[in-house]
């Protein structure tokens, strides 16, 4: 069972930065898991921000592309989102998520791990 804990939001103006972290349990082998992160606002669906594959390769939601960078330190287990030039739009509840599957490692994927979330809000 893979546990995720993520850590970093907070409360920010906007044109801030953030970087959000996600602990994954140890015991696995987390190089070989494709994560991601997601995030939903308040009376808006899912959305998934940006996925890093086993490989280190990425993608990003065009709302966040330029502004936001996935990345992951497998020593650490530790999956991070670096958020620059903060909006109000950004304001959500980011969780991370994780799955083995190779096909379902994309923004639209199906992941079956995920953290309970960390609120991020950005005031104008």
């Amino acid at each position: 069972q893979v546990q995720l804990v993520e850590s970093g939001g907070g409360s920010v103006q906007a044109g801030g930065s953030l970087r959000l972290s996600c602990a994954a349990s140890s015991g696995y082998r987390y190089s070989t898991y494709c994560m991601a992160w997601f995030r939903r606002a308040p009376g808006k669906e899912r959305e998934g921000v940006a996925v890093i594959d086993s490989d280190g390769s990425t993608s990003y939601a065009d709302s966040v592309k330029g502004r936001f960078t996935i990345s992951k330190d497998n020593a650490k287990n530790t999956l991070y989102l670096l958020m620059n030039s903060l909006t109000p739009e950004d304001t959500a509840t980011y969780h991370c998520a994780a799955t083995t599957f190779n096909w379902a490692c994309h923004l639209r994927g199906e992941f079956g791990y995920w953290g309970q979330g960390t609120q991020v809000t950005v005031s104008s």
